[in-house]
């Protein structure tokens, strides 16, 4: 197994153009991209993405994996048949989008359920199997690897503990096995995932989580947090001074169980939101900011 250094793309919408991120990216030697769903994705016209795609050539990037960054795709949850159907059309969509960039991966959190409605819960997965085992068939047609699902951090959005991780993951697995004309599913993990109780105590941890899920991981997002895992950033020396991602220990975990990943090559993306969006005096720091925390994940797995 090799391991890369990426980027998920979310930092620039509506502020920077994917040239100026493109430009950066190589400058910094960073080649792997995860291209984040922005709301122009799901209807722009075909010519755009291949047009994005020999940018990204033209620079020696991969678009390796398409993900989503709203939240959008989770209507399968929801119990209503109006959203369920839209989420259904999003992730065709989606799907199509990463074939058309050429990507191995194409993903998305599988959604939440309503707080006001957590008795649904059980209906919801099952209307989610339902949809993910076609278009575990889909993605196929389209050419792609994989699918890619993010456990995520609360019990309304499953799969967060770690048997609704290894429950999804083992009922996909099974429809895959007995169907060739499908992909299989894989995690994308993220270092910044755990699980608090409504009292902020720590049920599941996010070292726990993330080694517990690598033996089904494709991707994930490097993310530093807080303790209960409430707010999310990067890697400058300020940021690890107060988060508690140890990029030491990621790497030592990615390191203990490289054997058990169902990859050749598994990218760790930096996925942060970058300074307040919309003003002079902040949209400037992007830059600096992810050449800086690039530049520690560089430092820290330089020899891997």
């Amino acid at each position: 197994m090799k391991f890369h250094i990426g980027l998920k793309t979310d930092a620039i919408e509506t502020r920077y153009s994917y040239l100026w991120l493109f430009d950066l990216l190589a400058e910094e030697s960073v080649r792997h991209v995860q291209v984040g769903s922005f709301f122009e994705m799901y209807t722009l016209e075909r010519e755009w993405f291949e047009w994005l795609k020999g940018e990204a050539k033209a620079r020696g990037l991969i678009l390796k994996s398409v993900f989503t960054a709203h939240r959008e795709l989770g209507g399968f949850f929801v119990d209503d048949p109006f959203f369920e159907r839209a989420a259904r059309l999003g992730c065709e969509r989606l799907l199509e989008v990463a074939s058309w960039l050429g990507a191995d991966h194409c993903g998305w959190n599988p959604g939440g359920i309503h707080r006001d409605r957590m008795e649904t819960k059980a209906q919801g997965l099952a209307c989610f199997h339902r949809h993910l085992h076609e278009l575990m068939h889909r993605a196929h047609a389209l050419g792609l690897k994989a699918i890619a699902l993010e456990p995520m951090s609360c019990l309304a959005e499953p799969p967060s503990t770690p048997d609704e991780i290894r429950d999804m993951m083992e009922t996909a697995a099974a429809y895959h096995w007995q169907h060739a004309d499908t992909v299989p599913v894989y995690i994308c993990g993220d270092t910044s995932h755990g699980v608090a109780d409504a009292q902020g105590k720590v049920i599941h941890g996010h070292m726990e989580l993330f080694e517990m899920a690598m033996p089904w991981m494709a991707e994930f997002h490097f993310k530093n947090t807080d303790a209960i895992f409430n707010s999310t950033f990067g890697f400058s020396p300020e940021e690890r001074q107060r988060g508690i991602v140890d990029l030491a220990q990621i790497r030592s975990v990615i390191e203990r169980n490289a054997d058990k990943v169902p990859v050749a090559d598994l990218v760790g993306y930096l996925e942060i939101g970058g300074p307040k969006i919309g003003r002079d005096y902040s949209d400037p720091l992007l830059g600096d900011q992810l050449r800086t925390s690039l530049r520690a994940l560089k430092e820290c797995f330089k020899a891997s």
